[in-house]
């Protein structure tokens, strides 16, 4: 096929229409992209930069993600170590309560209660976890923090182990001793024998002499025997006739486990006993007693058989009487005024009037028990003093009283095991502080370092920008500019096409 021949005004005019659509599609292309350089053809030298810039960038954006688990990771144990250390306050508080009371059975709860705490500290160290990590959990959760991309510049955080209170090396709290209780029994027992001592002129008072009363010769004289045992055993030395009805009245008081009452106005001698007992003339058989009153001075003691029965019919108790309870510390948790109608059941609900304590009677057995979860005394006073009669038996004397030892005292039983407590909750105080301000200070700088990556990553990405970007407003100036010389090119290869054609006006 021959060639078509253009003229050169024509051919010049395609020619600049040509190189205006390249320009353009140029143009449109790094409006589209956003980019003046999209490939190593564009521009070598600012592609690769900004590559290497944007690769960097990248790999710091990826720093940033793991310093920011590595906060959510701390944020999650300093939460923790505010809470043990609420919990750490609450237990100091306990033992200050503690301190605050000598009641055994309080301070036992206390400890009770300062344990729990212990427990929930130890729950609360395993709960403050992040994705899997525990900074209060110890071995094997030891957080690192990386800042480069190289991992030159990094930070490792050491773990604390709060998940066992007792550790020396973490909080150094031990769970305490609540105590276990005990229990302790003794038998009420007694008996009484009331005679009447007349004598010619009527009944004796406390100052007639013995041998005033008819039963009594004047070459007689009383003594107190001890008829319980095997062997009839003389307890008191001879009270002579001569000697006055008091002085009777006082030597037989003088015996453990014995009372003596006489009433002036009828002349009747009331004798109880814990044990069986005879009142017998000196030089008769041990075992005989003295007929006074048509009655034999004796004293068949035997056990209690009802929770009715009457306290004062024992010569454990008198009438004005005053029983105490205390505890090992000897806090006193209350006391029972004896009076003519004091039953034995009066005295069990007084007992189990306290807390941690709990009194029963066996009417088969005479038996008074009692079961605390603390050392308990039981004791009695008369007229100021101690009372030796209170449960004395084989005519010995009690300064003791009922005595309950518990099986182990509780660890905040005495002041000075509390003390010791406390300072161990001050030193877990100060290792909490010191480790939340530890936490802190890495907290902050991971978060400065944090602030520092976001502003390097910017700058990496706005550097590569700078290579790679395309000023939008001066590509769109430059596309009017092309579009206006592609109108003008087609206008002027128009007028060349034109002038082509005069030679038609020769035909």
């Amino acid at each position: 096929m021959s060639s078509i021949t253009i003229s050169a005004a024509v051919r010049q005019n395609l020619l600049t229409l040509q190189s205006t659509a390249d320009l353009m599609s140029d143009v449109q292309n790094k409006l589209a992209t956003g980019q003046k350089v999209n490939s190593a053809l564009d521009n070598p030298n600012s592609f690769f930069t900004a590559s290497s810039l944007n690769a960097r960038a990248g790999d710091l954006s990826t720093l940033l993600d793991d310093m920011g688990q590595s906060l959510q990771t701390i944020k999650a144990a300093d939460e923790g170590i505010q809470t043990i250390t609420n919990l750490v306050e609450s237990a100091k508080a306990k033992a200050n309560q503690a301190l605050q009371t000598q009641s055994q059975y309080e301070r036992k709860q206390f400890a009770a209660q300062y344990n729990d705490l212990l427990t929930q500290i130890e729950d609360v160290a395993k709960d403050s976890s992040y994705k899997g990590k525990n900074l209060l959990a110890g071995a094997g959760n030891d957080l690192t923090t990386i800042f480069n991309e190289d991992s030159t510049s990094k930070l490792t955080m050491e773990a604390v182990d709060y998940t066992e209170t007792s550790l020396s090396n973490g909080l150094n709290l031990s769970d305490l001793t609540e105590g276990e209780g005990g229990a302790t029994a003794f038998n009420l027992t007694g008996g009484k024998i009331t005679v009447t001592l007349t004598g010619a002129d009527g009944t004796l008072n406390t100052s007639s002499k013995l041998h005033e009363s008819a039963d009594i010769a004047a070459t007689d004289g009383l003594q107190l025997v001890d008829t319980s045992a095997t062997a009839a055993t003389a307890l008191t030395s001879v009270v002579t006739a001569s000697a006055t009805v008091q002085e009777l009245v006082d030597q037989l008081n003088k015996q453990d486990g014995v009372r003596a009452e006489f009433d002036d106005k009828t002349g009747k001698l009331t004798i109880y006993s814990n044990e069986d007992i005879v009142l017998t003339e000196d030089g008769g058989a041990l075992s005989a007693a003295v007929t006074l009153g048509g009655v034999a001075a004796s004293v068949n003691a035997t056990d209690y058989a009802s929770t009715t029965a009457k306290l004062v019919d024992s010569a454990s108790f008198a009438a004005g009487d005053t029983l105490t309870l205390t505890d090992g510390n000897n806090y006193e948790l209350g006391s029972l005024e004896v009076d003519e109608n004091t039953t034995v059941g009066d005295l069990v609900n007084f007992v189990n009037d306290f807390q941690g304590v709990d009194a029963s009677f066996n009417n088969a057995t005479g038996r008074f028990s009692i079961l605390s979860e603390t050392d308990l005394t039981l004791g009695s006073e008369r007229n100021g003093s101690t009372n030796t009669d209170f449960n004395a038996t084989d005519f010995t004397a009690n300064t003791t009283g009922v005595q309950l030892q518990a099986l182990a005292d509780s660890s905040f039983a005495t002041d000075n095991a509390i003390d010791r407590v406390v300072d161990r909750l001050n030193n877990a105080l100060s290792t909490l502080r010191f480790q939340a301000s530890e936490f802190g200070t890495n907290l902050s700088t991971i978060e400065h370092r944090q602030d520092y990556t976001t502003a390097m990553v910017n700058t990496l990405q706005e550097g590569a920008g700078e290579l790679t970007l395309a000023d939008t407003n001066m590509e769109g100036a430059n596309l009017l500019a092309l579009q206006t010389r592609q109108q003008l090119a087609s206008t002027s290869l128009s007028f060349a096409s034109q002038a082509d054609q005069t030679v038609l006006s020769l035909f």
